[in-house]
């Protein structure tokens, strides 16, 4: 027991120190195509969606001019102001127009400034997104709904632009929570949350816009959702992150390495709805989790994980799951 605990311990311990310091070590992965950072990548799945869908709009507050991020650098001058465009100050705004538009057959892709700022929608996004579906027996439905969100710290973003909303939406039966870690992922994810047919929230890392850099293939593909993506097999303890957490966990798992521990990565990519038979395959191997994320512990969803697995695996774990977040 002692071992057990002393492995668990020594990968917290790890992913602790390197919280506030870890950042993407050059090429994430290994793809053939053009080297391009995060922002890139979203900007050239929006100039696809837009490219091969003429229902396909983008908005949002200063999307015309290129966004504070410049995501959507370039797209109002190639596709014109009727299809690219800026919106009011107005979060519940832009989300409901989204849903009507939606609902009319096309392709809403809102931008939410920050992360921080999509409270005011709320209501929108789960009383009448995530709902419109089921309240009509299916006749009607706002599945053509995307909406794109920068989260997590950054910088001196302070209390306003630094937050991590994803788990308040998961609570939500009628949506999709979708989370990148790299530019390859954003930009797979991203087109097929565009071409999905049910409303999706595309919270992006915000931290690693202009950090996170690999080769991204420049032609149209996608990737599943719902679908956990092992990044490193191990055989002694499995970690569980999503979006930017994934860059200090793979180093905790190189310190882990060195002394003897052997970690499991996987990183969950889609929250809702989450693929449990991945990480349930891997604790049954393991025994042990450890579940980081940037949002707040309590009521996070690194407990709904843990709840989870705990169902499915209880008599073959060899210890208590940990749980790390920034608060």
């Amino acid at each position: 027991m002692a071992s057990v605990l002393r492995r668990s311990q020594t990968v917290l311990n790890s992913l602790c120190r390197r919280q506030f310091s870890a950042s993407p070590d050059g090429n994430l992965t290994t793809h053939a195509g053009k080297s391009m950072n995060l922002y890139s990548a979203i900007n050239q799945a929006l100039h696809i969606a837009l490219e091969t869908d003429p229902r396909a709009y983008v908005f949002g507050e200063d999307v015309g001019f290129g966004g504070v991020f410049r995501c959507t650098t370039g797209l109002a001058d190639r596709y014109g102001k009727d299809r690219v465009f800026n919106t009011p100050l107005c979060e519940q705004g832009i989300v409901g127009f989204g849903i009507g538009l939606a609902a009319m057959g096309n392709r809403a892709i809102a931008e939410i400034q920050f992360a921080d700022y999509i409270y005011p929608a709320f209501d929108q996004i789960v009383n009448e997104a995530a709902k419109f579906r089921y309240r009509s027996g299916n006749q009607f439905n706002c599945g053509g709904l995307t909406i794109r969100a920068p989260y997590g710290a950054v910088g001196h973003g302070g209390h306003y632009h630094s937050q991590s909303p994803e788990a308040f939406f998961c609570h939500v039966p009628g949506i999709k929570v979708v989370i990148p870690r790299s530019p390859y992922q954003a930009k797979g994810l991203l087109l097929s949350c565009i071409r999905d047919e049910n409303p999706v929230i595309f919270f992006e890392p915000k931290w690693l816009y202009r950090l996170a850099v690999e080769e991204v293939p420049e032609d149209d593909f996608m990737l599943p959702l719902s679908q956990a993506e092992v990044i490193r097999e191990g055989s002694d303890i499995t970690l569980v992150g999503w979006g930017a957490q994934l860059s200090v966990m793979e180093q905790a798992c190189v310190d882990a390495e060195k002394e003897g521990i052997s970690c499991e990565l996987i990183d969950l990519r889609t929250l809702l709805p989450w693929d449990k038979e991945t990480v349930e395959a891997s604790v049954r191997k393991t025994g042990r989790l450890l579940i980081s994320h940037e949002a707040p512990v309590t009521g996070g969803f690194g407990a709904e994980i843990s709840a989870s697995i705990v169902e499915r695996c209880f008599l073959r774990v060899s210890s208590h799951f940990q749980h790390t977040s920034l608060l």
